[in-house]
């Protein structure tokens, strides 16, 4: 009930303004509205399309060396009897970092790693000065990419940064260079961020819940195995037949589904409201966990906390229609997978 009532009644409502500390870490497309929230979104959409993103192919090829990497130290840590405890977090975490550093900055990833850095410690801190060094910091490492990018004039366009810059430069001149036109370097500088700090942890703690379901139901691990196997064989994994992994695409979907990555959703009642029964009153902020919707059994049925898949079996064939919507996702983390199944 309550999910339905937020959803579909009061999502024209604004967003809650973000509080001081939270804006220290990244504000970007999700803290915007309106006018400014569309034109971010346009710039965004068009650095994601599918025939910009294909100029990053040889990220592709990175993910997998990165994926390797850390699926070679997990077997060397295996005893003669073919087992070992381990703590899969820190590898994870290192792998995902690493992935998210190389396609947003390229061959200035170090930069980037030492960002991600920063804004790890920034999260986990209650004092606000050192919150506000570390946010100098941060800007002072995008400051120096960019410029070195514009410096070079064209510049890069083969990882996320360039192609972002690019879509905003293309979206200025459309405009005549109006003020108005465009993002400005600062905000640039904060979608970065946003990227950063949302995608590697979005990526490590899907991963991590991926393997929690897998272990407690072994038979559709066993099934992903031989889907694996039917697909490549004998041959390592490559990116081009990682859409023809059906059971592993719904295992990855499922997980999204019932451990989720977003906490909540935020709304306030900018003017009363009806809904249904119920009457709101104004600047009344509401909360609606997003766990409430993804288990919701009005939504998804009786077995809504279950591990069903069969759920996913004909949005898995209309997804078929527009491969690339599933190909990135599969990327770095249907690789990892594959990898370790095998």
């Amino acid at each position: 009930m309550q999910a339905r009532i937020l959803l579909h009644g009061l999502a024209r409502h604004p967003k809650p303004k973000p509080n001081p500390l939270a804006r220290l870490l990244a504000m970007g497309v999700v803290s915007y509205e309106g006018e400014k929230w569309a034109k971010h979104k346009k710039i965004i959409n068009l650095a994601f399309h599918i025939e910009k993103l294909k100029v990053m192919h040889y990220i592709s090829y990175l993910f997998k060396s990165i994926c390797i990497d850390m699926i070679s130290q997990w077997e060397r840590l295996i005893s003669k009897d073919g087992s070992c405890e381990l703590d899969v977090w820190p590898y994870l975490e290192n792998m995902s970092s690493n992935v998210i550093s190389r396609t947003t900055f390229g061959s200035s990833y170090k930069e980037g790693r030492r960002i991600f850095e920063l804004q790890k410690e920034q999260a986990q801190l209650v004092t606000h000065r050192r919150m506000k060094e570390i946010e100098r910091e941060v800007q002072d490492l995008l400051m120096g990419i960019i410029n070195k990018r514009e410096k070079v004039g064209k510049g890069r366009n083969d990882d996320l940064l360039g192609i972002l810059m690019e879509s905003n430069s293309r979206e200025i001149k459309e405009f005549g260079n109006k003020k108005s036109a465009g993002m400005s370097i600062k905000e640039v500088i904060e979608e970065c961020k946003l990227f950063y700090f949302v995608g590697e942890e979005t990526t490590l703690v899907l991963l991590v819940w991926t393997m929690v379901l897998l272990s407690k139901y072994p038979n559709w691990q066993a099934h992903a195995r031989e889907e694996i196997l039917q697909v490549f064989g004998k041959n390592k994994p490559d990116f081009d037949r990682l859409n023809h992994l059906k059971i592993v695409t719904m295992i990855l979907n499922k997980a999204l589904r019932l451990y989720l990555l977003g906490a909540s959703l935020l709304q306030i009642v900018d003017k009363e409201t009806k809904l249904e029964n119920l009457i709101i009153p104004t600047r009344v902020e509401i909360a609606l966990p997003t766990i409430l919707v993804h288990h919701d059994y009005e939504l998804w049925g009786e077995n809504a906390k279950q591990f069903n898949l069969e759920r996913f079996q004909k949005a898995f064939q209309r997804q078929q229609r527009a491969k690339y919507h599933s190909s990135h996702l599969m990327g770095v983390l249907g690789y990892a997978w594959v990898k370790t199944l095998l």
